[in-house]
């Protein structure tokens, strides 16, 4: 699915846009199907994919075919049946329909985190059927940006948000109330600030839109510098901080657009080069990485060269696939590099270290809970 996600995104090759838009599928498929399925499946904490994560795989694709069909009536009563289920995976794992745990300060960060990527998922669900309904039919109001393609936003979040809990479920505690306070604070200003983000989007508040970006990437700036000092020495760090340095470029790039926009100099020549490596670095670069992790989250640690995956991954999404967009050949070179390494990182198999892999567990076990060195 995620190969086909990757492949639409150059299917303007062969079809021109005008005939057959892929853009939906393209984001959709990715964003959506993958990423919602994986986010679900995570939640449950089974080994294979779960009755509702199978449920929610099936309408997803249900609703990724009818928006790109344009069969709205079915993509509006699918887009509800996806947030029903992701609301009762969210309760029960969270206890609660009401997120209260999100303003209590005893609720750890990562399952702060949990919590807000699920209903970030249900939202923007809920969100996109009141806008098919909207757009298409009764017409009641009109916000150029507020139509389905924005949602390739909504549907992204939650795998930024899911994420974002591993990184710091992968952190040591805590070691002083500032630190403590600190991590709060990230959590509100990332979803806070990308919230007012949308909102700016939709009133085309460029000023504002580069403020609010601008704050945004100081909090992940921020993140990276915590997690590459107190994330837990695993396999999966590696994967985590290129990640975040993905969502680095990414917030690079996207304060670049939005001054280019601003500036006389805002033509295709300049703006599509820059806004397909922005889109690029967002879903295959960091939410690729959050979504190898939480996908193999009981495999690890894997039988992998690190680096060289890592080195793979930056060279297809940097490189291959801003220029696939624009020249054919690329593309197929972008693709066959990028089903390499999903191949790699998601079916790899192999015999475990079992060693590595108990040491790795005694990391991540609170400090309260690990046996203490006897005196001789």
């Amino acid at each position: 699915m995620m190969i086909t996600a990757l492949s639409c995104g150059f299917l303007h090759h062969a079809v021109a846009p005008e005939q057959i838009n892929f853009e939906r599928l393209h984001i959709f498929l990715f964003n959506l199907c993958s990423g919602g399925t994986l986010l679900v499946y995570y939640t449950e904490g089974q080994t294979s994919l779960g009755p509702k994560s199978r449920l929610f795989l099936i309408l997803a694709v249900g609703f990724a075919l009818s928006a790109f069909l344009h069969w709205y009536i079915s993509a509006m009563c699918l887009s509800l049946a996806l947030a029903w289920v992701v609301e009762k995976v969210r309760v029960a794992h969270f206890g609660s329909w009401l997120p209260a745990a999100l303003f209590s300060n005893q609720e750890p960060v990562i399952r702060k985190f949990h919590q807000a990527a699920l209903l970030c998922l249900s939202i923007a669900l809920a969100m996109s059927s009141v806008v098919i309904l909207n757009s298409v039919y009764l017409h009641w109001w009109h916000i150029e940006k507020l139509k389905l393609d924005t949602f390739f936003l909504g549907f992204s979040f939650p795998v930024s948000l899911i994420s974002m809990s591993v990184i710091f479920s992968l952190m040591q505690r805590a070691s002083t109330s500032t630190t403590k306070i600190l991590k709060e604070a990230s959590f509100w200003v990332i979803n806070l600030g990308v919230i007012i983000f949308f909102l700016f989007i939709l009133a085309n508040m460029f000023e504002a839109q580069v403020f609010i970006a601008s704050t945004l990437f100081v909090a992940v700036v921020y993140v990276f510098w915590l997690y590459w000092r107190q994330g837990i020495q695993l396999q999966q760090k590696a994967f985590l901080s290129s990640g975040i340095l993905f969502l680095l470029v990414t917030s690079i790039t996207g304060i670049a657009y939005i001054l280019l926009i601003m500036s006389p100099h805002y033509t295709p020549q300049y703006s599509q080069p820059l806004l397909r490596l922005h889109a690029f670095t967002a879903l295959y670069g960091w939410n690729l990485s959050g979504l190898m992790v939480i996908g193999r989250h009981g495999d690890f640690p894997l039988q992998l060269h690190s680096s060289k995956i890592i080195a793979l991954h930056w060279l297809t999404v940097l490189v291959l696939c801003p220029l696939g967009y624009f020249l054919p050949l690329f593309a197929i070179l972008a693709v066959l590099a990028y089903a390499f390494l999903l191949r790699l990182l998601l079916f790899n198999q192999g015999a475990v270290d079992e060693a590595l892999r108990a040491r790795q567990k005694a990391q991540l076990r609170p400090a309260a809970a690990r046996p203490r060195p006897q005196n001789p």
